[in-house]
């Protein structure tokens, strides 16, 4: 028998596991040798299909027979002559990304000239992408983002840094080494009116394009995930109003409760209120809040593979980010948290309210049956009452048959006395009547009778 081939040589593939094992070649970083420009636009996609964006990536020169199983796979480049756009759909924003040459006028040449200003200029006329199809992109800005990569020595830390400062126009820079030296980021997270920031990365000659692709990759997720994470704050500022109205009604419902100041239809209808209006909130903002918490994971998680390095005199993209970042996602944290703790006691004073029911309910049942009970004793006396009256007349009617019965066989010649014979008959009777009645409740209630 031959062998079989190694294809053969396994267990049938789970229906899974192609997808699983190439997840961690689905978004590979680029090549970029430098000196480079990438321009990244963010966009939420709420709303926007994979077909709306094939439309809109179709309208590219030489793109137009793209189909939409290109993009099942969330990522695509699409290479031009002279630059590179990379479309990755993540679950609420799509990320475009165009890598090209710098134009050639940004420099750092260490003019006096507001040398920003020109770059800005530059940086908006030198792309190779149509400035109108980057306007048209379906969806709404999340991120917007120009990182200029030069080729620069950084031996003189502080000098490159000052070269740096003065294309940002000399405002306040955060600036650091990253890998522990082999490059220098510089940024005032600050947006133009063009609605981009800029972000400054210097490398010396010799760099690897694989490094500097890295880098870019890392430093725009930086950016884009700390702007995902903080959708979160602007919620959870729009929720404290009401999580301290629900807390305040919930306090005064629960002392109503222990005072039993108020009817439980009363209290119930306030609680299901309350319940309702957490729960709603719940429902619409727990993704937002756990999303916060997962986008801050991630720009945690980027800021340790930055490996950064601080520079004397300016903060490091890490400082500035938590010391700015960490607040708002406690304050989100804290909502979640509060939000959920509301919940549970809401929850609880449910738990007292359906005790309070039910023992007011105990009550009630017990005077109920109280009052069956006495009803039902009544009813047995004035039964007992209605039975002796029968007795006596199903007897005097009996003893009145008799006695007819004496006067016709007196009549007929039988030597009787008929009131004497009667009268001699009514106890034998009334114990016979008696004694039927009692066979009739032994029959009934299925005891037996008294003898």
């Amino acid at each position: 028998m031959s062998p079989l081939p190694p294809c053969h040589a396994l267990p049938a593939d789970d229906l899974l596991r192609v997808q699983l094992h190439n997840e961690v070649h689905a978004r590979p970083a680029a090549r970029i040798r430098l000196p480079a420009l990438v321009v990244c636009v963010a966009v939420l996609n709420e709303g926007v299909g994979r077909a709306d964006e094939l439309t809109h990536l179709r309208r590219l020169p030489g793109h137009a027979g793209l189909q939409l199983a290109d993009l099942q796979d969330n990522f695509l480049r699409l290479r031009g002559q002279e630059h590179t756009l990379k479309w990755e759909r993540h679950s609420e924003f799509t990320r475009y990304t165009l890598v090209q040459t710098l134009p050639t006028r940004v420099t750092l040449d260490g003019s006096p000239r507001a040398a920003q200003e020109i770059a800005e200029e530059e940086l908006l006329s030198g792309l190779l992408l149509d400035r109108q199809w980057l306007s048209q992109i379906p969806g709404r800005t999340v991120a917007a983002i120009k990182l200029i990569m030069l080729e620069q020595s950084i031996a003189d830390t502080q000098q490159a840094l000052t070269l740096a400062s003065r294309w940002f126009g000399g405002r306040t820079v955060v600036a650091s080494l990253l890998g522990h030296g082999h490059s220098l980021v510089v940024t005032d997270f600050r947006l133009r009116q063009t609605g981009f920031e800029h972000m400054l990365v210097m490398a010396p000659p010799g760099t690897s394009a694989t490094r500097v692709g890295r880098l870019s990759q890392r430093l725009l997720e930086l950016e884009i995930y700390r702007l995902m994470a903080l959708r979160g704050l602007p919620v959870a500022k729009s929720l404290a109003p009401q999580l301290a109205a629900a807390e305040a009604s919930l306090a005064e419902l629960t002392q109503k409760l222990e005072a039993k100041s108020s009817s439980e239809a009363a209290l119930l209808d306030t609680l299901i209120h309350l319940a309702a209006g957490v729960e709603r909130a719940t429902a619409q903002h727990a993704y937002r809040f756990s999303a916060t918490q997962a986008y801050d994971s991630l720009v945690r998680q980027r800021l340790t593979e930055l490996r950064e390095k601080p520079i004397p005199g300016t903060q490091t993209l890490g400082e500035f980010m938590q010391r700015r970042l960490s607040p708002a996602i406690a304050t989100v944290a804290a909502t979640a948290q509060r939000l959920g703790s509301l919940s549970q006691r809401i929850e609880r004073s449910s738990g007292l309210l359906r005790t309070r029911v039910d023992i007011a309910a105990e009550a009630q049942n017990q005077l109920l049956l109280a009052k069956l009970t006495r009803g039902q004793e009544l009813q047995l006396s004035l039964q007992t009452t209605v039975e002796g009256l029968s007795i006596a007349a199903i007897s005097y009617y009996v003893i009145s048959l008799l006695l007819y019965a004496a006067k016709a066989a007196k009549t007929a010649g039988l030597p009787i006395n008929p009131e004497l014979a009667v009268g001699l008959a009514i106890p034998v009777v009334l114990f016979s009547v008696w004694k039927a009645t009692q066979r009739v409740h032994a029959k009934l209630h299925g005891s037996p009778p008294t003898p």
